[in-house]
Order: C-alpha cells, then sequence, then structure tokens
C-alpha cells in the first residue's frame, strides 16, 4: 500500500479567533468588575499604610493601579477574540527555511521515506536469531 509523503513543514491552518458573547460575556464582566474592586479596595488600603510610614506599602500603592490596568486589557482580549495579532501579522502556509539549510532538508526527507519504506520489509535473519519453541 502505498503511502502518500506528508510535507512536516506545513504549520496547520490557524482558526479565525472567536469573538466571546452571552453567558461567557456576562461572566467575564462580572470578574472583571470585581477583579477591579479588589485593586480599589487594596489600593486605597495601602495607600493609608503608606501615609502612616509604612515605606514599603508605596510600592503597592503603584501595584495595584497595574494590575487593574492589565486586568482590563486581558478582559478586552478575551472579550474580542485578541484579534491584534492576527491582523498585525499575517500567518505564511509554510515557514521560511534558510537557503543553506535546504540541502539537509532535503536529506532528512529522503532519508525518512527510506526508513518509512524498509519498516514494512521483515528482515531474513530474523526467524534464524530466534526459533520458534
Amino acid at each position: 500500500m502505498d503511502e502518500v509523503p506528508r510535507d512536516d513543514n506545513v504549520s496547520p491552518p490557524v482558526s479565525a479567533p472567536r469573538k466571546v458573547t452571552g453567558v461567557d460575556a456576562l461572566k467575564l464582566h462580572i470578574t472583571l468588575l470585581a477583579g477591579l474592586t479588589l485593586c480599589v479596595l487594596a489600593f486605597w488600603f495601602e495607600l493609608g499604610r503608606a501615609e502612616r510610614g509604612n515605606n514599603l506599602s508605596w510600592a503597592y500603592v503603584f501595584e495595584w493601579p497595574l494590575l487593574g490596568i492589565f486586568g482590563v486589557y486581558m478582559w478586552w482580549s478575551f472579550l474580542h477574540g485578541n484579534t491584534s495579532g492576527v491582523r498585525r501579522k499575517k500567518r505564511s502556509a509554510k515557514p521560511a527555511l534558510d537557503p543553506q539549510y535546504s540541502g539537509m532538508l532535503t536529506a532528512w526527507q529522503e532519508y525518512q521515506r527510506d526508513l518509512n519504506a524498509n519498516r514494512d520489509v521483515p528482515a531474513a535473519d530474523d526467524e534464524t536469531n530466534h526459533p520458534s519453541p
């Protein structure tokens, strides 16, 4: 039976990003609201501690708003299917190969074809090395 040769250099097709709607979108909105509430409360708490003289709290005063901004970014990415990366760069069906390696690729593909062709052929000395009982 002849086997169809595969070209392992072809990447699978890229599926279109899926926008979140319905109940999943509602869950994202609720999660964002809870996360931003936590960030605001933690910011307020750490600001009070920092003003009372806890110098380490100044780091947290700046950390909580940054975490809130990151939460909004992730919310937006999940909600809209993270299409920004797909718009910026179109993926090619076949990755580029440096010309100096094309001969190596051809040799490797021939080697793989030879291995697959010889896999189905049993060795002649297999029965002599392992006699049946």
